[in-house]
């Protein structure tokens, strides 16, 4: 696919980031730069909604508050304080990245994607997320919600059909990332996806992306 616009690309940042600005959500582990806690979130965050993560998140981290503590736990007591967020292999998999850490890394995640990716449990997006949203890189991220923002305001229904596979994405996500803001770009564009530019009712005639966006007045 041919890369977009490089001013479109200029005001989709500027207007992303302004809008982040006034709409992003006060979320706990926005407020904390600690790469296990950015990597308990992410593993929460998995096919399941914020409002029912930030509560167990936060009792999460009281009982384990660091790697070492939680890969001394039984993993039987892990899954029970896991409950009821489901996908049971979620705890399983962060317990063995705990366990990983202690072994490999010295009691900390490794910051390098090739490493984090090597640990199970952690792809492509959990990976850049940590790096973004720990290490404050310019990597990209792309979630179901990016991809959607993505697919809207640079495809459009008809090119979307014929974009296949996520490399696409991956590559025009990593061509947005602004140079120095890394975190806020990319926290922006989940906020987004999960606000503003939903599944469902969308709200498109707010949308600070309309003048250009391949998909309006409406997906």
């Amino acid at each position: 696919m041919r890369a977009p616009d490089r001013h479109v690309v200029r005001l989709f940042q500027q207007r992303l980031l302004r809008w982040y600005g006034e709409h992003g959500r006060d979320l706990p582990w926005r407020k904390t730069r600690h790469p296990y806690r950015i990597l308990v979130s992410e593993i929460m965050l998995q096919q399941t909604q914020v409002e029912r993560v930030v509560p167990k998140y936060r009792q999460f981290l009281r009982r384990y508050p660091t790697l070492r503590r939680l890969a001394a736990a039984p993993v039987d007591e892990v899954k029970r304080l896991w409950y009821p967020l489901g996908y049971n292999i979620r705890p399983v998999r962060l317990h063995t990245i705990a366990r990983e850490s202690i072994a490999r890394y010295g009691g900390r995640l490794p910051d390098e994607d090739a490493a984090l990716r090597s640990m199970p449990g952690i792809g492509r997006y959990t990976a850049g997320a940590i790096l973004a949203f720990a290490h404050e890189r310019d990597v990209p991220v792309l979630d179901t919600n990016v991809r959607r923002v993505l697919s809207r305001v640079f495809f459009g229904r008809r090119r979307t059909a014929r974009v296949r596979g996520d490399r696409v994405y991956w590559d025009l996500a990593a061509t947005l990332v602004p140079r120095g803001r890394g975190y806020d770009f990319n926290q922006a564009l989940m906020d987004f996806g999960a606000t503003w530019c939903r599944p469902r009712n969308p709200l498109c005639p707010r949308c600070p992306m309309k003048a250009f966006c391949a998909t309006y007045p409406g997906p």
